[in-house]
């Protein structure tokens, strides 16, 4: 089974550039797990420490759908699934 991440700019400096990563897992967290092994010190970015949740500003969709629509973290994928991750931008 392989499922597509997509990889915003401001974190691929944690995946050697790539845009994309492959990856096989059966929900989001499952994914993500994988990711940080793939992607060292990422979890920085993603997650609010040890506490398993992801930052408020940072956004993961399943095939354009947002995961905290679905069942967050628990939201099953199947082979073909594509996931984005996006950072959420604010100013003022």
């Amino acid at each position: 089974m392989s499922v597509k991440i997509r990889i915003p700019a401001p974190l691929r400096t944690f995946t050697n550039g790539a845009e994309v990563i492959e990856s096989a897992g059966t929900t989001v967290g499952g994914l993500l797990t994988e990711l940080q092994q793939k992607a060292a010190g990422i979890e920085t970015r993603l997650f609010k420490g040890a506490t398993g949740q992801l930052n408020r500003f940072v956004n993961i969709y399943v095939n354009q759908e947002d995961i905290r629509f679905l069942q967050n973290l628990d939201t099953p994928v199947k082979d073909g699934d594509e996931v984005s991750i996006v950072a959420a931008i604010a100013g003022g």
